[in-house]
């Protein structure tokens, strides 16, 4: 284990992940706890969700009435940060960009 346990991995098991090694398997393997609960935790959707999806659900219908996408950029290559954030109703939204 790494000389300096440090405060933010207070609660995890220590393992491959803590001694400095990138290990995603490792830190997962030792630390996840499965949920065999049900899903009333869950809280109903909100207003707003409700009709972000009504706006895919149409948006998506339009799609294959047309038969392919709607719209696309032609003079920008796509790479992960080629393109700003994308919304539907940005208004709505609680997650920044699609």
């Amino acid at each position: 284990m790494t000389k300096e346990f440090f405060e933010q991995w207070e609660g995890f098991t220590p393992g491959k992940w803590s001694d400095g090694e990138i290990n995603v398997r490792d830190f997962i393997q030792r630390n996840y706890t499965p949920y065999d609960g049900d899903e009333s935790f869950l809280a109903d959707p909100t207003d707003a969700t409700k009709k972000l999806w009504d706006e895919v659900m149409e948006l998506a219908k339009k799609e294959r009435e047309a038969g392919g996408v709607l719209d696309m950029d032609t003079k920008v290559v796509s790479s992960l940060v080629s393109h700003g954030a994308g919304y539907i109703d940005q208004p709505l939204e609680k997650i920044v960009g699609l």
